[in-house]
Order: C-alpha cells, then sequence, then structure tokens
C-alpha cells in the first residue's frame, strides 16, 4: 500500500478498523501474563477466528498480532529467537485469516522502557529495536503499520523514524491518553498531531485507556491542528476486574456505537475499538458508517 493508496481510502470516507485482540484471546482461553505472541503461534485457531469475524464485520485494516514482537519487550519472556521468522509467522496468520478481504497493518507498539534522561533508554537503543521489527514487519508483506498503545510523543517519534528509515509504508500513530489529552510519559494529544503528521505520519490519533464518552473533546482538540485523519479506537467503557482477574467492560456495542458517532462529528476520520470491544461493536460501527452521507466503500 502506497501512502497516494491509503490517501484515496480515506477520502472515500470513514475507514473502520478491527476492535480488540488481547481481551477477545483471554476470553478464548490465553493465559494472564504470557506472551501474546508467543500464544497466537501456539493457537493460531483463535486469532484466526477472531480476524475473520472482523472481516466479515466490515474491518478495512486489521492488525496483525505482532504488538509486542520486539526483541525488548520479549526478553522479557526469555525470548530468544528469530525476531524476523516471529513476524512472519505472525503475519502470515493474519494473511490467511483475512483473505484479502482486508489490509493488514504491522502492529507495533511501545517497550514500555522511558527514553534517556527520564529513563534509562537510549535513542540509538530503541532505534534498533523498532528497526528490527519494522523490517520484519516490512518484509512479511504488510499493507502499513501501526504504532499503537504509544505512550509518550518522543517514543512515538522515535518508532516513526525507525520505520521510516527502513521501509517507505503508511504509517499510523495511536497514544494513550488521559481525559484531558496527556500521553501517560510524556506529550499529548495535540502535541502529537502536530509532531507526528510533520513527521509524515498518515493518520494519528488515540486507542486504549478511555471509552469513547471520555474522548469526544481530545478528538475535537486534535482535528483543530490536523492535516491527516484523526484515529479513535477507544475501549468499550472502563473496565471492572473479576475475582479471576479478567477485565469485564460497561459499555455494550450500541452505547458504543452510540458515542463513537459523535467523535466521528468531532473529527475521527478512522475508527475501531480496544479493549473489551469485538465484532459485535465493529459490525455496529460498519452499519452506522454506511448510514452516513461521508461513507462510501
Amino acid at each position: 500500500m502506497t501512502r497516494e493508496e491509503f490517501q484515496k481510502l480515506a477520502e472515500s470516507g470513514v475507514i473502520l478498523l478491527d476492535g480488540a485482540t488481547g481481551s477477545n484471546l483471554r476470553k478464548a482461553g490465553m493465559p494472564v501474563g504470557v506472551s501474546t505472541e508467543l500464544w497466537v503461534l501456539e493457537h493460531p485457531q483463535a486469532i484466526q477466528k477472531l480476524q475473520m469475524e472482523y472481516a466479515e464485520a466490515g474491518s478495512q485494516i486489521i492488525y496483525a498480532p505482532t504488538f509486542s514482537a520486539n526483541r525488548m519487550s520479549l526478553a522479557m519472556h526469555d525470548f530468544q529467537g528469530d525476531i524476523r521468522k516471529l513476524n512472519a509467522d505472525l503475519v502470515s496468520i493474519t494473511k490467511e485469516a483475512v483473505g484479502g478481504r482486508a489490509y493488514v497493518a504491522g502492529d507495533m507498539t511501545t517497550t514500555g522502557k522511558m527514553l534517556e534522561p527520564a529513563g534509562d533508554t537510549s535513542y540509538q537503543e530503541l532505534m534498533q529495536v523498532y528497526q528490527e521489527q519494522a523490517k520484519a514487519l516490512y518484509n512479511a508483506g504488510v499493507d502499513l503499520i501501526i504504532a499503537e498503545t504509544m505512550l509518550s510523543v518522543d517514543e512515538t517519534v522515535v518508532l516513526l523514524d525507525a520505520v521510516q528509515s527502513v521501509c517507505d509504508l503508511p504509517v499510523m500513530c495511536t497514544l494513550t491518553v488521559e481525559a484531558d489529552g496527556t500521553a501517560l510519559f510524556g506529550g499529548n494529544a495535540v502535541e502529537a498531531v502536530e509532531t507526528l503528521q510533520e513527521m509524515g505520519a498518515v493518520a494519528v490519533g488515540l486507542n486504549c485507556s478511555l471509552g469513547p464518552d471520555q474522548l469526544e473533546s481530545v478528538v475535537a482538540s486534535m482535528k483543530k491542528v490536523a492535516q491527516v485523519p484523526v484515529i479513535a479506537k477507544p475501549n468499550a467503557g472502563m473496565p471492572v476486574m473479576d475475582e479471576f482477574g479478567m477485565a469485564h467492560y460497561n459499555m455494550a456495542p450500541k452505547q458504543f456505537a452510540a458515542s463513537m458517532k459523535k467523535l466521528i462529528a468531532a473529527g475521527a476520520g478512522i475508527i475501531g475499538g480496544c479493549c473489551g470491544t469485538d465484532p459485535s461493536y465493529i459490525r455496529l460501527l460498519n452499519e452506522m458508517c454506511r448510514n452516513q452521507a461521508n461513507y462510501k466503500r
């Protein structure tokens, strides 16, 4: 996928992403605390069933389960294997599930390590980690890259820089923010849009952390400075943990869709769901978008 092809897709109307991965895999039996990426390799049928349902629900871009498939994050699970092969295998699982019905995005995220001087991770060290994964995703044949659940503007800058140094795929970026737009490890939503679009991101926005009913003003503030589409991929409300450590989210599909309609009105041009959402949420978003005059297939 070229930048021009992405822009054409965005100009055709609201782009529909997929919904949650991790919370649905836990329902499918994935234990808490394991590496999602390594578990998926051993249980590919779980993610493939979910992704086939997302494609059927109307998702136009589906995220490969490569979220933390970088050397720094996998070291916490004692993984010493081939990063290139791991990413290639995970992308292949998604490509098989999607079957050409949607674009496949190579998914990248924060390492959870803070950059110097706030933390002890250097720019160059982080750059190399992200370059390795980005090159692996490019070689695996993804259509674009998504940097999601980023915790700071600074780290997102490093990730975007790393991707652009190894390939020319379109890159979307989403950060996790508080209700006032503040990123958890530094920066804010408006700064993210201004900085990342200037660097060449094809879309910038928000994912995870909060429900759509808490993000209307943040999306509106991002839209005011955006020259690229604004992304909104929030959780299904706020979680409540049960006695077994499972998170249950308080926003039903219809309520979620109604709140997402307000985010579109506030300026979101690319939408989807994060934790707590499933194909039923995406199906309702698809139906809602089909009924909007500015949405075209």
